[in-house]
């Protein structure tokens, strides 16, 4: 699925489109720095029924919310090195207490994550566009 957003309400269109759909445990995010993925966080747990106030994990790594149907962790693994560091914080057992994992940046932990099913969301920008596709 494909769409393009002009602005940042349009994040909702998106939302309504990929909610149906969203039956995996797991959300890659993928995006250049600015390219919305935290604010798609924001509308996504909003829509799940969390209350939470979400945040960008950048500094913290990992931020927990709460949903009606579980814990939602959303991890941004920018800084992340190499895979060991990955490791160290936890991952596998934040995937298996999860409802739902929303990870930014999951290119250095994808390859462990190939046989589990997932979704994933790549946000392209040019200008204020913001091209998104959604598998």
């Amino acid at each position: 699925m494909q769409f393009k957003i002009h602005k940042i309400e349009e994040w909702q269109n998106v939302i309504d489109e990929i909610l149906p759909k969203l039956q995996h445990p797991i959300l890659l995010l993928k995006g250049n720095l600015g390219a919305g993925k935290t604010t798609f966080t924001q509308y996504l747990l909003k829509n799940l029924g969390s209350s939470d106030e979400v945040s960008s994990p950048t500094y913290a790594i990992v931020n927990e919310y709460h949903s009606p149907n579980g814990k939602i962790f959303h991890f941004d693994l920018y800084r992340m090195k190499n895979i060991g560091e990955v490791y160290d914080i936890g991952i596998e057992e934040y995937l298996d207490n999860a409802a739902l994992c929303i990870i930014e940046w999951p290119e250095i932990y994808e390859q462990e994550l190939a046989d589990l099913p997932h979704h994933e969301m790549t946000i392209e920008t040019s200008g204020t566009e913001r091209t998104v596709d959604f598998r």
